[in-house]
């Protein structure tokens, strides 16, 4: 199975707002998760020390999200709130982020109690939408109740409030712990969120996160471990510059890092892991292709750190195909083979171990700094800051032009590769798999630069089909030494050479499948080749 999965569409967002109901329109805001018996501590960090107006404010807040019976809010990307605080009651309609991870659409209205008015949250609700709302009731969901002391950082590039939330989310008979320290931008830039983020890493251990209470509650009340989300189709105008497009890929690959998190910790979804080192490898091929304008000297270093984490979850992922893919497909085709149940027990054994040292990496503060320090880079547009005088005009050309070269060289390095497909061996196959990986990802970023979509989808297609085709002759070398010293029993490696032989048949029938699609992708128009 390839690491590499089909992208998803963003949900609808909201109009424009249309009612003076409306507090503001966005938020921008980042969570860091703490130890609730070390939550205490951070009130005492430098940071806070050094830039707090005051003691801060403390509150008891009180908010039920609500939804239909369906979920119709939030499949759509949308939560409806209604907080109490004191004699104040407010409703809320926020929006998921869509394309930057700090960035989400949030509207606020004064209502007379807990009970929400649909007609006031009517105007930031997807007109398609809204005829199935006023037909269907809304119902309550769960319960939030929160209690938070909130303090302001005056900092040279910016206002953040810091609020540290302790309470409990509530869904019927289901509860789940909220320890968390919320920063919100008030004035002045993004990046004094990562600089305020930083510093309390400094101070303590946290995890930052951009999944809001919303998320966690819904997931709290159907009983479902967090989703393992796809990466977004990225959508980028055809005369943006490539220091616009830059800082577009990067955050919308940031976005799917940050997105994927939750679940790989949780780890009861395989998809999980899955997602995360898909989005890694998405980092490090966008900080690659950047590498082409000049010597960026944190680009090597941010990539390092993507690929030292990556690695730490390469085990998980291998063994998670093997269990859930691999093991249960042969055993069900050879049912008189004995020993598949022994061979389940002795992976499941190494996939535990696989997890403890994903976990692990997650919960190491290298993961952390590397997670805001990257964060940080890229609101910054820190290349800027490592691009030598001399190349810093590339950065203002059209994208478009940078795009076509790179697809263009990274497409004649497959080819080349490629030469003479049908005699190439298992390693010269590997290698061919790495670069249309790597041109799968650049298509993925830069096809969206050219105006021709209907070339643009075929090649997409056909580039897909040729990786996950590669990818399944890898899944096979990836078995064998999974398999390769794993105690099992005398009954687990009768299963184990079962699997072994019908893998090795398996690549014999797959060549010539595997060769058409060569020819199919090598056919292909490329979408870029109208601008030679």
């Amino acid at each position: 199975m390839s690491d590499q999965t089909p992208s998803q569409d963003a949900p609808p967002a909201p109009e424009p707002p249309q009612s003076s109901v409306a507090a503001h329109a966005g938020e921008i805001e980042l969570k860091l998760l703490v130890d609730a018996e070390r939550m205490a501590g951070f009130n005492a960090a430098p940071v806070i020390a050094a830039h707090a107006r005051n003691k801060g404010s403390r509150k008891h807040l009180t908010s039920v999200y609500y939804d239909t019976p369906e979920r119709m809010l939030r499949r759509n990307g949308l939560s409806l709130r209604v907080r109490q605080s004191g004699a104040r009651f407010v409703q809320t309609v926020k929006t998921e982020a869509a394309d930057d991870p700090l960035r989400r659409g949030e509207w606020e209205a004064s209502v007379a109690s807990l009970t929400p008015d649909l007609a006031l949250a009517m105007p930031f609700i997807p007109e398609k939408l809204r005829g199935h709302l006023e037909a269907r009731p809304l119902e309550a969901v769960f319960t939030a109740d929160v209690r938070r002391h909130a303090r302001m950082i005056d900092l040279p590039s910016g206002t953040v409030e810091i609020a540290f939330d302790r309470g409990v989310l509530t869904a019927g008979d289901r509860s789940l712990p909220v320890s968390e320290i919320e920063l919100e931008l008030k004035s002045g830039t993004a990046s004094t969120i990562y600089e305020v983020a930083l510093r309390l890493a400094e101070h303590g251990a946290v995890k930052p996160s951009i999944r809001s209470k919303s998320a966690r509650g819904f997931d709290l009340a159907m009983g479902a471990p967090p989703e393992a989300r796809r990466p977004r189709k990225l959508r980028l105008d055809p005369s943006v510059t490539l220091d616009e497009a830059f800082a577009t890929i990067l955050r919308s690959c940031f976005l799917h890092l940050l997105q994927s998190l939750p679940a790989a910790e949780d780890g009861r979804n395989p998809e999980g892991v899955h997602q995360l080192r898909v989005a890694l490898r998405r980092i490090r091929s966008a900080l690659g292709l950047m590498r082409s304008v000049g010597a960026l000297s944190n680009v090597d270093a941010l990539r390092s750190e993507a690929r030292w984490l990556a690695q730490d979850l390469s085990a998980a992922r291998d063994w998670d195909v093997f269990q859930f893919e691999t093991l249960p497909t042969i055993a069900k085709a050879c049912p008189s083979v004995a020993g598949f149940d022994a061979l389940g027990r002795a992976a499941a054994g190494r996939q535990s171990e696989a997890y403890r040292k994903a976990h692990h990496a997650l919960d190491d503060r290298r993961c952390t700094m590397f997670l805001i320090g990257l964060g940080n880079w890229i609101e910054t547009r820190g290349w800027r800051n490592d691009v030598a005088a001399d190349d810093l005009g590339r950065l203002a050309e059209p994208a478009v032009n940078f795009a076509q070269r790179s697809l263009s060289e990274q497409y004649a390095k497959v080819r080349r590769r490629g030469r003479r497909f049908k005699l190439l061996t298992m390693e010269e196959l590997h290698r061919v798999r790495l670069a249309t990986k790597r041109l799968r990802y650049l298509s993925e970023f830069l096809l969206p630069l050219f105006a021709d979509r209907k070339s643009a989808k075929k090649f997409a297609r056909r580039l897909a089909g040729l990786q996950e085709d590669l990818g399944a002759f890898n899944d096979m070398a990836v078995t064998a030494s999974l398999l390769d010293g794993i105690e099992a029993g005398p009954d687990g490696a009768i299963a184990a050479a079962a699997i072994a032989g019908w893998q090795a048949r398996a690549s014999i029938g797959v060549r010539p499948a595997l060769q058409g699609t060569w020819r199919d992708f090598t056919a292909a128009r490329v979408p870029w080749s109208s601008l030679s």
